[in-house]
């Protein structure tokens, strides 16, 4: 049975540039169930991405109240909220945020180095798992400027698996990568969501957003609407839609 895994309750938050006074979210009251694929969508300047921040532990609201997984994030100090986002969420970023000199197997061990309870045999076999889970075994040992971004993109989700966190967290993941490309990384979240993967998943892109589950629509720092997805698309079956290209890695 589902459970509520994101639940937000009144949320505001203020930013202060020198006498004015942003207010970037205005009165946030969400819910989000395991298993979920949401997307949260808005033009920029919506409060799309301060919500991502505040879900993702990196902000903190100026009031209101935010559970994750049944945990109330008001309650923690620093490194509680720090060892909290380790060992429960994963991060995919719009740039990646690879360390340029390190392989793909290296980048996505990263996580579990502040985890003294995982020996270093158990984290190289669970971030080679994770690579496997996204189609890179064979791609282990590159560095990040030996990968074509849509495989950079999949080295930043195996590394958001590798903690087997309760939510994954997206910002503007296909951002930077062609059509081809951005359907092949949705057919990832799609098949990691069919396994009951929970995916938040910011976007200002309506075709992407109709490849998660439901949609929740920010706009001036309020929620202007939500609905369920539909007329959801497959990315798999878009991606089989489209021309061969000879010149792009197509490999899932």
């Amino acid at each position: 049975m589902n459970h509520t895994i994101i639940q937000v309750k009144d949320l505001h938050k203020d930013f202060h540039v020198g006498e004015v006074t942003v207010r970037a979210l205005r009165g946030i009251d969400m819910e989000i169930n395991s298993g979920e694929f949401v997307a949260i969508m808005g033009a920029s300047g919506s409060g799309k991405s301060t919500m991502l921040n505040i879900l993702g532990c990196l902000e903190k609201p100026t009031i209101g109240e935010y559970q994750l997984d049944g945990i109330n994030m008001g309650e923690l100090n620093r490194n509680e909220l720090a060892g909290l986002r380790n060992k429960k969420l994963g991060f995919v970023f719009q740039a990646y945020n690879l360390l340029p000199r390190t392989s793909a197997l290296e980048n996505v061990e990263l996580p579990l180095y502040y985890n003294s309870k995982v020996s270093s045999r158990e984290r190289r076999e669970r971030a080679t798992e994770a690579l496997r889970a996204v189609g890179l075994l064979d791609r282990m040992h590159h560095m990040p400027n030996q990968l074509s971004g849509g495989q950079q993109q999949r080295v930043a989700i195996a590394r958001s698996l590798v903690n087997d966190p309760v939510v994954i967290l997206a910002d503007e993941a296909t951002g930077n990568l062609d059509t081809r490309t951005s359907y092949e990384i949705m057919a990832l979240f799609q098949e990691l969501n069919d396994k009951g993967k929970t995916i938040v998943f910011v976007t200002h892109e309506p075709d992407i957003a109709r490849f998660t589950t439901r949609n929740i629509v920010f706009r001036d720092g309020l929620i202007k609407g939500e609905h369920p997805v539909t007329d959801r698309l497959s990315a798999l079956e878009m991606l089989n839609q489209l021309p061969p290209d000879e010149d792009v890695d197509v490999s899932l």
